[in-house]
């Protein structure tokens, strides 16, 4: 297991594309749900507690070895929205890109093939994880961090909100994030014997309706 390549996986500089989507905090923004850094934390705290879960479960189970068409399958029903499911694969196709060039690998492939136009992210992120080395845990990790991380950043260029602020509001999150990682293993680690069917399903229908109504905006900064 090797820490520098949970470190190549988890720059923003890694190109998977996670920079053209805001995780919803665009759509927050417009709605005036987010319009400072403490209301940037609620906002990520919430994700984080949902779709950061879900996806961290997702991510720990694909690292842990499950059958990445059962997780898959099971992603699509945690994901209500169209829109959501839409970003979630065009997310999943980069990142394969990126990682099949970084971590050149069967399963990769075999996902590639299985999904020409793309398996939901926090799958490809684990089978990628897995690929690079890295256990659940490490999978976990990643995926709940950018459950956050993302609308931090987004939150700075469409706010113009100081990037120190933001980066505080990471740091708070952070216990948070511990916490989240510890479930979604627990989870993850369950599924290759047990099923898809233990992963967790929190649902967050705030960012499903904002997800809608932003995939209708004629003009927007982030696709997602």
């Amino acid at each position: 297991m090797s820490r520098a390549a949970l470190l190549v996986l988890a720059d923003g500089r890694f190109p998977a594309g996670g920079h053209a989507h805001s995780g919803g905090a665009e759509e927050a923004v417009k709605a005036g749900r987010i319009t400072d850094a403490a209301s940037l934390e609620a906002f990520c705290r919430g994700r984080l507690h949902t779709a950061g879960l879900v996806a961290a479960a997702l991510a720990a189970a694909a690292a842990a070895g499950a059958d990445p068409v059962e997780l898959d399958a099971a992603a699509d029903a945690r994901t209500p929205s169209p829109a959501l499911r839409v970003a979630a694969r065009r997310l999943g196709r980069q990142l394969m890109r990126a990682a099949r060039a970084t971590w050149p690998d069967a399963e990769l492939d075999a996902l590639a093939r299985e999904f020409p136009k793309g398996a939901h992210q926090p799958v490809v992120l684990g089978l990628t994880a897995r690929a690079a080395g890295l256990g659940a845990a490490d999978a976990a990790y990643c995926a709940a961090y950018e459950s956050v991380s993302g609308s931090a950043s987004a939150v700075v260029r469409l706010l113009s909100l100081d990037p120190f602020e933001a980066t505080a509001v990471l740091a708070r999150v952070a216990p948070e994030v511990d916490r989240v990682v510890d479930r979604a293993v627990v989870a993850g680690l369950r599924v290759p014997g047990e099923g898809a069917g233990v992963l967790p399903s929190a649902s967050a229908p705030l960012l499903e309706i904002g997800a809608e109504a932003h995939a209708g905006w004629g003009v927007r900064l982030f696709a997602s």
